[in-house]
């Protein structure tokens, strides 16, 4: 998937660049009333855009960025202004970023053509409007037309939205050209395809998370390109239910038990281990008493064999023998993908198989790919985000790519 990237513009200088940036950024509190209240909690995606701002920026392009924060549904919720991504952005490259309060309309025009060549602009929310999400061409295009008069090229550098059909993610793209990938795009591109297309072995993937319709997809694209697939996560009882295993009052998705069958069954004649953990930590208390306790503590928790659940209990992470099983795949693996923490992590009674899966990961020589979504949101807070060789900046975006599914995007941009 060779798209045309930044490099590939030539003369800048003076050009107005319209960028799709990512920076639905962790904010406190978590719907604040102002936009002086809100507070950046983790400016991961907005450092992750530097590199393609400051190339547009040293290439004398005026730089306007698009980008949504939260979930506002169309309406203008002051909390979810991006100020404080604007403010944020401006002291990390060391220059004022000037900001409006809408994205499309009058004064932002007037803004536009008062930029001079290395300003750099932040327009509003573009969730705000109501046509960016609609899935109504008769909405969304005449929105996605209004944001490509502001510009003279278009970049896309917005990973973690780039498999909505949005817009100012894809739409845009249609009425603006050349439309290129930013740096960020280009590298995550590079990254996945690359484990997908030519892996080192042994390559075996991760995956965790609680809902099996989540991976399904995935883990039947996997099969017979990787070698094995350790199997974690709330998904992991549906697994055990397919082998005939009791799960208790563990998380079960009847539905797709029989399609975890035939995955077991492609796996096993395509050569592909599937890798399920022998045991599992179990609690007495409900999914809502676990998740009401912030600490842990109290918590009545057991260790059992995956066959050995009793009824009444449920499974919230894998047991000392599964951590085993998995390190030792760790260990020889050349190539390692992992999507979705392996137990309930956020709680630290259940937080010991991802930790442990985490600084395995963080030790290894294998070239290490962390899926993003709440893997990267675990592996930051477990203190190992240094270690490992690529974050993806989009979880359900990667988790798309990884599927095969084509991401709107992506396909939207020019290729090579």
């Amino acid at each position: 998937m060779a798209k045309k990237t930044i490099d590939d513009l030539r003369d800048l200088q003076g050009k107005r660049a319209l960028v799709r940036v990512d920076f639905n950024v962790s904010i406190k509190p978590k719907l604040p009333a102002t936009r002086d209240e809100a507070v950046i909690t983790d400016d991961t995606r907005i450092r992750a855009a530097l590199p393609t701002i400051r190339a547009l920026i040293g290439k004398g392009a005026k730089v306007i960025l698009m980008s949504h924060l939260g979930r506002p549904d169309g309406q203008v919720v002051e909390g979810l202004r991006l100020d404080v991504a604007a403010k944020r952005l401006g002291e990390l490259l060391g220059k004022p970023v000037k900001k409006v309060d809408d994205c499309v309309g009058p004064e932002v025009e007037t803004a536009v053509a008062a930029l001079q060549p290395g300003d750099v602009l932040m327009l509003e929310n573009v969730r705000f409007h109501a046509e960016e999400e609609s899935k109504d061409d008769a909405m969304r295009l005449p929105f996605a037309e209004q944001l490509a008069k502001l510009g003279d090229v278009y970049v896309n550098d917005a990973f973690g939205t780039a498999h909505r059909d949005h817009a100012s993610t894809a739409s845009v793209a249609r009425f603006l050209r050349p439309a290129v990938a930013g740096y960020l795009i280009a590298k995550e591109i590079d990254t996945l395809g690359h484990a997908l297309e030519n892996p080192p072995r042994p390559f075996i993937t991760i995956l965790g998370g609680a809902k099996v319709k989540d991976k399904l997809k995935l883990i039947d694209n996997m099969i017979g390109k990787v070698d094995a697939l350790l199997i974690g996560g709330g998904m992991t009882f549906t697994f055990y239910k397919a082998k005939g295993y009791e799960i208790g009052n563990s998380l079960l998705d009847a539905e797709r038990v029989s399609a975890v069958q035939e995955i077991l069954a492609k796996a096993e004649q395509r050569g592909t281990a599937i890798v399920l953990p022998e045991d599992v930590v179990i609690t007495s208390q409900s999914i809502d008493e676990v998740l009401a306790n912030k600490t842990g503590e109290g918590i009545p928790t057991r260790v059992v064999d995956a066959n050995g659940i009793p009824a009444g209990w449920m499974g919230l992470d894998i047991g000392p023998k599964g951590i085993a099983e998995f390190s030792k795949h760790i260990k020889e693996a050349k190539l390692i993908v992992w999507n979705g923490p392996v137990g309930l992590s956020e709680n630290p009674a259940f937080a010991q198989g991802t930790a442990a899966i985490a600084e395995q990961m963080a030790t290894t020589d294998a070239f290490t790919i962390i899926g993003g979504g709440d893997t990267a949101e675990a592996v930051a807070r477990m203190g190992y985000a240094e270690q490992m060789n690529f974050i993806s900046t989009g979880g359900g975006a990667s988790l798309e790519f990884l599927e095969g599914t084509p991401l709107p995007g992506v396909t939207a941009l020019d290729d090579k």
